[in-house]
Formats: structure tokens, C-alpha cells, sequence
């Protein structure tokens, strides 16, 4: 179940998603290709990205920032940015593009820290931007849940792309961290599910003075829980391919 594309595009160009986009994709190239070797991107994990345990003792405090850039892979990397693909673009466009850098940025912080208060003595490095796209899409859940949401099921060989509402679609991703975020030890699994939590819970809290001053449920009932302009409509093309009938 992986999300792929929301009905959505935005009014005006998204220029700051775009911008956190190409910074994000930059970094990981300079990283992954300009490094000389292994020991070098280990030391900018241990030097940018957010250990609980300094934080915790006072020191490196910009690393809650830093860490929000530097991703350990492709396939991280990718899914951050394909997430904040999806459902940056419309935030920004309710926002506006400064408001949305500023929450981009406090919800990352956020996520720091809702990391660091789960396991304030962790010596291992956080990394990646998924904090902060976890509140773009608690932002994205508050303004626009029943919006249209391109979601591809893969099922060993077979896959199907169904449209789904967006509350369902970050609701059940929500639940999912939070499980995962309860049952899996802090020592393991590699992933920071709480920060993702944080995240997802401080961009729902920082988008409702917004949500409000649009109108609250006024605003529901006037854009019916989409954004509010005329959705695009997907369709996959036939293949050209002949059929032909089974031969006896």
C-alpha cells in the first residue's frame, strides 16, 4: 500500500516543496557521490544528524535542523520526497509560501524532539526529512480529508491503483506508526517512528489556527473537504495490443 499521486495540483507553483525537493536531492548526491568514502558520510551522520544523547546534554542543538537534510539511502530518500511531492504542493498553496516553509520547518523540529523525549539517551544519529513531511501531511489530513489520494496495492505479482480519501489513506499511516512506534524497541528496527508521530501531531496542531481563520467546518462545507479547484481525473490509456480469442 504505498501512496503514488493525489487529484489535486495546486493553484500556484509550488516553488518552496520544490525548492526542500531539489536541497534535500542535492545533499544526498554531494553525500553519496562526493564523499570519498564510507567513514566520511559516517562522520556527516554523526556530525549533522540529530543524536538524542547530545541534545539531551545541551550540545550540537542546530543538528535538529541539519538532520532534516541527510537521508541513508536511496529508497529514503525517495519516499520522503515523493510524500512531500503529494502533499506538499497543496499546503503550500493554502498557506502561501513562507508560512509553509516556516511550518515545514517547526514541524521537523517537532519531530526532533517528540524523537529525543521517546529516547532522550539514543547515541544514534537521526536522519532524514520524514518528520517534517509527517506534518505536512497532518497539515494536508486537517485542510483537505476527503481529497483524492492515487494508491497502489501490491500483492506478490499483482498491483491495482485505487482512489482513496485522504483520511483514510493518513489515518491508517498514522495508526501504523503509532503501532509500530509502541511495539518496536528503541534500540531496533531502525526506523523513528515517534518522530514521525511528533511530526504528524505538531502539523495537525500548527495548521488549525489557519484552518480556523479559513472557516473551520465552514471551510469543509464549501470545498466539501478537497481543495478548492476542479480535481484532475486519472485514466489508464488501453493497451494497443489485439485480443484475441482462445484457440481450441
Amino acid at each position: 500500500m504505498f501512496p503514488i499521486r493525489d487529484h489535486n495540483p495546486s493553484e500556484r507553483v509550488p516553488v518552496v516543496t520544490r525548492a526542500l525537493i531539489l536541497i534535500n536531492v542535492g545533499i544526498f548526491v554531494y553525500c553519496w557521490f562526493g564523499l570519498p568514502d564510507q567513514a566520511a558520510m559516517g562522520r556527516v551522520f554523526m556530525d549533522w544528524g540529530l543524536i538524542p544523547a547530545r541534545m539531551t546534554s545541551g550540545s550540537a542543538l542546530g543538528t535538529i535542523f541539519t538532520s532534516m537534510f541527510i537521508h541513508a539511502g536511496v529508497m529514503h530518500l525517495i519516499g520522503n520526497m515523493l510524500f512531500l511531492w503529494i502533499f506538499g504542493d497543496n499546503l503550500e498553496d493554502m498557506l502561501g509560501h513562507g508560512r509553509f516553509l516556516t511550518f515545514y520547518l517547526l514541524t521537523g523540529v517537532a519531530a526532533g524532539f517528540a524523537q529525543v523525549g521517546a529516547d532522550p539517551f539514543s547515541p544514534i544519529p537521526m536522519v532524514g526529512a520524514s518528520g517534517a513531511v509527517a506534518g505536512v501531511m497532518g497539515g494536508y489530513l486537517l485542510f483537505f480529508p476527503r481529497a483524492k489520494v492515487d494508491v497502489l496495492f501490491i500483492i506478490v505479482i499483482f498491483f491495482r491503483v485505487f482512489p482513496i480519501p485522504a483520511f483514510i489513506v493518513l489515518g491508517v499511516w498514522f495508526g501504523l506508526e503509532l503501532f509500530n512506534g509502541w511495539s518496536t524497541p528503541m534500540d531496533g528496527g531502525g526506523v523513528a517512528y515517534w518522530a514521525h508521530v511528533g511530526g504528524f501531531a505538531a502539523g495537525l496542531v500548527i495548521a488549525l489556527p489557519f484552518w480556523l481563520a479559513n472557516g473551520g467546518p465552514g471551510f469543509w462545507r464549501r470545498t466539501d473537504g478537497h481543495p478548492d479547484h476542479p480535481a484532475t481525473e486519472y485514466s489508464f490509456a488501453k493497451s494497443s495490443i489485439p485480443r484475441t480469442g482462445r484457440r481450441r
